[in-house]
């Protein structure tokens, strides 16, 4: 990719020009680029912190589910059934719901084209199975590492292409027009030259496609892997809306080495045990709040497929309420929580488990020994997946807690991915395409499907360039000087009494995971929401204190970050004000709502406002302001679509110009 230079503020910046700019080297841009190349789109730069560094790469489960339509067996099934599952979850548009569900075929079959291996069976049939919210065994795996597998076939396909990656460079800054109607490039840090004077480096591009993941470095508590932040607050910043930032999904992880403990991890039935800071005092502390073992283990052993938090799955002791115990301990009492592969829960007896935990062990011939011995006896895998990153299930306990897992909300776009900012395109995680509910895998298939449009629209609608070089350079002047000037501010004015990068990122953490996490109170709420404009006013005037040259990135990464964390605060609290209540994988606290048990007297909740599933709320930030709007879902299009005449519309290209 040739460099050329640009010279702004008496600083001689690197500039690289291309047609598209791809933002993230997860499975969503690599599936992009791929797709762009594929249409004749060749002029292409994927710009990336750290290749392999994404969720892709590095997240899993026990058995990490994609979703997609039904294709084998006797079941009937439909595009328009899926449709009708994503949209009913609600808070999401059916047009866009009825986009991932037609082209959900295509995409997991080239996914098997370049060699993804979800296993078929003798027939050449890829068997499904039903996962959460899935009514027809949509789901299929290709293992623990499923998103790693496609990530890495993915790449093969980048790298046979040719397609250029810029390594080591963090985006910073969208550029936008005059107007701020649309982008035309972006700002980067070359970290390889933190050290330097300006280790900035200018984009011009035609189309920017932003598949940089979730916001995960908003929460203390978080399963996201370590080092990934995302960067949806650089699109907030530029202008972009955002659209249902309250629905997150929340569930048991690790934290030393972040993983889910789902499935096989939570059927074996391990002992949870919470501890004083310094480990002393270990205490079983669900035994608490059960009636009996018996109750309190099929409630453990239903959290292997009921995973992510869900207010609706508390009642009768369901297996929701361990997360509120965990919760409790970790944050409200500032304990530690493990489980213990190494004993069984005090007083466990296998014939007091539910019919459906006791068959499912008895099937498995598991009705025997230590959690650990389980373990190895149903998935060794599971066992080795922890040694291989330092923990050994068999000699030591694991920490836990509950962590924020996928952000359903994000950036919105229409259906083509594009946002309300020309020429950009969140797709993966940081679009906002799905709403309350989704099934599990939707995430995976939304994130290949939207790479597959944004390719098929850039291709079709703007391929051409509509920006000259002197031009963009006008453009673009003040939004760069800006930043080399407060840059230069920040390292010139190293005060100790400011608040350092570390303390900011920490308090910005701790209070999500406190009051914007699976539980909320609006108190809380209000309290954090508070204090959350005070710090980015802060971060954003530079109020701060840099320790070195090197801490200018971890600035730019605060201050977007800032900016995300305020807007999750600003639409769960716009969602309060509405009457919102419990729903998705969060429960909001209520002094005269409904108990959870007669053993948490202290913890009542209010009950989903379900009218607002028919409602998705908009987030905005311009001109300094917080703007918040309720927007209706738009309903899936009915299927009145003749052949003769979307053949003509095809042929003249005419649907390009939908929503």
């Amino acid at each position: 990719m040739p460099r050329d230079f640009v010279t702004i503020h008496d600083a001689q910046l690197p500039l690289y020009s291309c047609h598209t700019l791809v933002i993230g080297s997860g499975a969503a841009s690599l599936n992009c680029a791929s797709h762009l190349h594929s249409f004749g789109v060749s002029d292409l730069l994927i710009v990336t912190d750290r290749l392999g560094g994404g969720t892709s790469n590095n997240s899993g489960s026990d058995k990490q589910t994609y979703y997609k339509l039904s294709i084998f067996g006797e079941g009937l099934d439909s595009v328009y059934d899926m449709a009708r599952t994503l949209h009913q979850g609600g808070a999401m548009h059916g047009d866009i719901a009825l986009v991932e569900a037609v082209l959900s075929t295509q995409e997991f079959y080239h996914l098997v084209q370049i060699g993804v291996p979800f296993p078929h069976n003798e027939f050449g049939g890829y068997v499904g199975y039903k996962t959460d919210h899935d009514p027809k065994e949509r789901a299929t795996s290709a293992g623990p590492w499923t998103s790693n597998q496609m990530y890495a076939r993915l790449l093969d396909q980048v790298q046979q292409a040719q397609i250029p990656i810029l390594d080591g460079h963090e985006v910073i800054a969208l550029l936008t027009s005059e107007d701020r109607q649309r982008v035309i490039g972006a700002v980067a840090i070359d970290k390889d030259r933190l050290e330097s004077a300006n280790p900035f480096v200018v984009f011009r591009a035609e189309n920017v496609v932003l598949g940089t993941g979730g916001p995960g470095g908003i929460y203390q508590a978080s399963v996201y892997p370590q080092g990934h932040l995302g960067s949806t607050g650089i699109a907030l910043e530029a202008g972009a809306i955002a659209q249902n930032l309250t629905e997150w999904q929340y569930g048991l992880a690790s934290t030393q080495f972040r993983w889910n403990v789902s499935g096989t991890y939570q059927q074996v039935i391990p002992r949870y045990i919470s501890t004083t800071d310094d480990g002393s005092d270990p205490r079983e502390f669900l035994h608490d709040y059960f009636p009996d073992v018996g109750t309190l283990a099929t409630a453990v052993f239903l959290k292997g497929y009921q995973w992510p938090f869900d207010p609706g799955k508390l009642a009768d002791h369901g297996s929701s309420l361990v997360d509120i115990l965990v919760y409790r301990e970790t944050v409200q009492k500032g304990r530690r929580v493990f489980l213990d592969f190494r004993q069984n829960p005090t007083d466990l007896d296998f014939p007091g488990l539910g019919k459906e935990a006791y068959e499912y062990l008895k099937k498995s011939g598991a009705l025997f020994g230590t959690p650990v011995e389980r373990l190895r006896h149903m998935n060794p895998m599971a066992i080795e997946l922890y040694k291989q990153n330092g923990i050994d299930l068999e000699t030591e306990p694991l920490e836990i807690a509950v962590c924020a897992q996928h952000n359903n909300g994000g950036l919105q776009g229409n259906i083509w991915w594009e946002s309300n900012l020309k020429h950009l395109f969140p797709i993966g995680e940081a679009n906002g395409s799905h709403g309350v509910y989704r099934p599990g895998g939707s995430a995976l298939n939304s994130g290949q499907v939207g790479g597959y449009r944004v390719a098929q629209y850039i291709a079709h609608v703007y391929r051409e360039s509509s920006l000259g070089h002197a031009d963009f350079l006008q453009q673009i002047q003040g939004q760069v000087e800006d930043i080399l000037t407060l840059s230069k501010k920040l390292l010139a004015r190293r005060e100790a009494c400011k608040p350092s990068m570390d303390q900011v990122r920490a308090a910005f953490q701790e209070r999500m995971t406190e009051a914007g996490a699976h539980i909320r109170d609006r108190r809380a709420v209000e309290k954090a929401l508070q204090e959350a404009k005070e710090q980015y006013d802060m971060v954003r005037l530079g109020e701060v204190s840099l320790s070195s040259a090197a801490d200018l990135l971890f600035y730019f990464q605060n201050r977007q970050l800032c900016l995300v964390h305020l807007a999750v605060l600003q639409s769960i609290m716009a969602y309060l004000e509405k009457g919102g209540g419990s729903r998705g994988s969060y429960l909001v606290v209520s002094s005269d709502g409904e108990r959870i048990s007669d053993a948490l007297l202290d913890f009542s909740y209010k009950r989903e406002k379900e009218s607002l599933r028919n409602q998705v709320l908009e987030y905005r930030f311009m001109d300094e302001a917080h703007m918040l709007t309720w927007r209706e879902v738009r309903g899936i299009p009915e299927d009145t679509f003749w052949f003769e005449n979307v053949w003509n519309a095809y042929r003249r290209k005419e649907f390009y110009g939908g929503r």
